[in-house]
């Protein structure tokens, strides 16, 4: 266990290492997805069952896999985890901005008069509901851990290291930590809150799984040549050293 002071010098110098964009795509996603899951994807097939969320919740596991394969699962874990405290301060924040008095743009109607029902309805849905807050906060952290330590397990164990043993450690690792993140939220909140059944929190978790996957697998070309051009240019080199000398 290292001390608060050693702690806390990890910290700042890993925000110093991970490319900027990093941190702000991920905090970004977190946010998105949290605003997005309020609304349901309508004309699917109905064993498929998917909210706009999804459009964004690759992304977080897709930079999470790259800090792995660069740094570390703990650095994964770090910036996670400081992504997260930042989302609920906005999450804070929005439930402050719901409470001030006034109308929203969307609330009016075509002859310029604000409906009150609309504008309930958007300060609802940045209000938030507090199992929700709770309840996606439990999942990412669960699913985030879950995710980053898988990835390090399964690239431990790789001899090689070139884009299929990028791509085999980072689709396993998404899609079981997806999958633990849905499963994670349904049986926190969906089951006791919207009445799911365990078996329909479980095929959802699954088929959320998979979707998600498919977004990453898209995108995991972008992502290892991010991570290669790092490794040529030293990125985080700082950083790495520290963790070496303070094992």
């Amino acid at each position: 266990m290292k001390s608060p002071k050693l702690l806390a010098r990890e910290v700042s110098l890993l925000l110093r290492s991970i490319p900027s964009w990093v941190t702000a795509f991920f905090v970004a996603s977190l946010i998105a997805m949290n605003l997005l899951a309020n609304k349901s994807i309508g004309g699917l097939p109905s064993w498929l069952a998917l909210d706009a969320g999804f459009i964004f919740s690759w992304v977080a596991f897709a930079l999470m896999d790259i800090t792995v394969k660069r740094f570390n699962a703990r650095a994964a874990n770090i910036l996670s985890f400081v992504a997260i405290l930042i989302n609920l301060f906005v999450v804070f924040m929005f439930f402050l901005a719901s409470l001030l008095s006034g109308e929203w743009s969307t609330s009016y109607n075509e002859n310029g008069q604000s409906v009150a029902e609309l504008n309930n309805a958007v300060n609802q849905i940045f209000s938030g509901s507090w199992y929700v807050v709770f309840g996606s906060t439990m999942a990412i952290i669960i699913s985030t851990v879950f995710n980053n330590c898988l990835n390090a397990t399964i690239g431990r164990a790789l001899k090689k290291d070139n884009f299929f043993a990028f791509a085999f450690r980072s689709y396993i690792s998404t899609f079981l930590g997806q999958f633990v993140d849905n499963l994670a939220f349904a049986f926190i909140v969906s089951v006791h809150f919207f009445g799911w059944t365990v078996t329909q929190s479980i095929f959802c978790a699954m088929t959320g799984a998979i979707a998600e996957l498919l977004m990453e697998v898209i995108f995991s070309p972008f992502t290892y040549k991010a991570v290669r051009s790092w490794e040529k240019q030293n990125v985080g080199q700082e950083y790495l050293k520290f963790i070496e000398e303070n094992k």
